[in-house]
């Protein structure tokens, strides 16, 4: 798994933006599958999964991700729940040690917070979609309701889809440019007529600051390019493979 410098430097935090890596999933999922919505067989997923809840020193039923919806919307996580009865949500908070909660991710951006003071964390799932319509913001307000000051919170961006990689579409820019024309500079132009390249990492950056978030970290590293080392829905879809893996990446405080 890989590690914010930042998040690291917290007590008592523990956190990790999986890999691929260290899994036992075959074919399009090697190996470290964390996608319970994916069609790898359950018991690898499982198995993957026990192996992050391990890596942040939790147990399995402790070991919680939502039902991505691609929205803003945040829940708080109290206890335990089964996966036929998750939350339908993109960002979770907890205070509760020992409770690890995380998103899935393969090729929108994970968000990991801490408010280490306060002992409240938050993890966000960041695609485009959940970006723009504010669930980095819902995030950090989620966790000032816990006690969290957010210019005590640090977070940081693990692995997303990096721009050279992130080819859109007029209709995409125009839903930017209608919520705030300044958008414009996370564009750039495409070999393609018609087409941009979108910063996503960019664009997130700028919503943090604007959040009013204390200390941020990108740890700049593109799943698109790196197919050795991340699942990238994008690059599945460009080779026509059936499905794709999903990254967790995940942070709780220790018990």
């Amino acid at each position: 798994m890989l590690q914010s410098r930042l998040l690291s430097e917290l007590d008592p935090i523990r956190h990790g933006f999986f890999t691929r890596t260290g899994g036992v999933s075959q074919g399009v999922y090697e190996s470290l599958n964390g996608g319970v919505g994916s069609a790898d067989a359950p018991d690898r997923v499982s198995e993957n999964r026990a192996r992050m809840a391990d890596a942040l020193g939790v147990t399995p039923d402790r070991f919680l991700t939502p039902y991505q919806i691609h929205s803003p919307d945040v829940v708080v996580a109290e206890q335990p729940w089964s996966s036929d009865n998750r939350p339908r949500a993109d960002a979770m908070v907890t205070r509760v040690p020992g409770l690890a909660i995380g998103v899935s991710t393969a090729d929108c951006g994970p968000l990991l917070f801490a408010d280490a003071q306060a002992r409240v964390v938050g993890a966000a799932h960041a695609g485009w979609r959940g970006a723009l319509t504010g669930v980095i913001e819902a995030t950090v307000t989620a966790m000032e309701k816990l006690g969290a000051e957010r210019g005590r919170i640090t977070a940081a961006l693990g692995p997303c889809i990096r721009q050279a990689n992130y080819e859109v579409g007029p209709e995409f820019v125009d839903r930017f440019l209608a919520s705030n024309r300044d958008s414009e500079r996370f564009f750039a132009p495409a070999a393609r007529d018609g087409h941009t390249m979108f910063d996503l990492a960019g664009y997130i950056a700028d919503r943090i600051g604007l959040a009013g978030i204390g200390h941020y970290e990108d740890i700049g590293l593109c799943t698109y390019a790196e197919p050795d080392r991340f699942y990238s829905f994008r690059r599945s879809t460009h080779r026509g493979e059936a499905d794709y893996g999903r990254h967790i990446n995940a942070i709780a405080i220790s018990a």
